[in-house]
């Protein structure tokens, strides 16, 4: 598939922002994991790991197969804008403030709604 100059460039702003929220997710997990700040360290230190799985998974995603146009890619990485939001609803941390959360969630739907074309364009293959 050859993809015109524009839809060159929105797939480029569209991995580079998943990229961010991804390195968000892991950085945040890998503070979690070697420094626990909870009761229940371990608990913490779990689910600090199961962060930065996240962060690698849905990194390595939105480099590899997403910056490729799989659109396979671009409905698993749905799941960055979800999270955010559930944890914004739910209240849930990490922080109080929350506005990391509405930066990820904006990251994630410019991710994925302005390289729409790429995936869903007349030259989009499944």
């Amino acid at each position: 598939m050859t993809e015109s100059a524009p839809h060159r460039v929105t797939l480029r702003i569209g991995w580079i922002c998943l990229t961010i929220v991804s390195l968000g997710i892991l950085g945040f997990g890998l503070v979690v994991a070697l420094v626990p700040m909870g009761a229940d360290e371990l608990l913490y230190k779990a689910d600090g790991l199961a962060s930065v799985g996240l962060g690698l998974f849905g990194g390595l995603i939105a480099v590899i197969p997403f910056r490729r146009g799989d659109r396979w890619a671009w409905w698993a990485l749905w799941f960055y804008p979800v999270f955010w939001a559930l944890h914004l609803m739910g209240g849930l941390p990490p922080g109080t403030d929350h506005i990391h959360q509405i930066v990820f969630i904006a990251l994630s739907l410019v991710g994925l709604l302005l390289p729409i074309g790429s995936f869903f364009g007349r030259k989009a293959e499944g």
